[in-house]
């Protein structure tokens, strides 16, 4: 679950990620900015996913849900990407 800021970092967006890049086929972990109001579904916090395109701003993200492959449009600054060199 998402929960609320401390006081000193309540309101602040960092905008190195909201306006980061991702390419096709990098994986990435869904974790909601609280600062940003947005209709943002609880089921896809902490949810791992594929990036496979770009829509306006956005990206769209492949993620499993139960046993089905859904696409999402989520915004980056919800995106943080995961790095493959730890995993071999």
């Amino acid at each position: 679950m998402t929960g609320r800021k401390d006081i000193r970092h309540r309101g602040k967006i960092k905008f190195s990620e909201y306006f980061q890049k991702f390419e096709n086929d990098d994986r990435v972990a869904v974790n909601k900015e609280v600062s940003v109001t947005s209709s943002f579904p609880e089921r896809l916090q902490g949810r791992t996913g594929v990036v496979t395109g770009k829509r306006g701003r956005s990206y769209i993200v492949k993620i499993k849900d139960q046993t089905m492959e859904k696409e999402f449009i989520i915004a980056p600054v919800h995106l943080r990407k995961i790095g493959l060199e730890n995993q071999k």
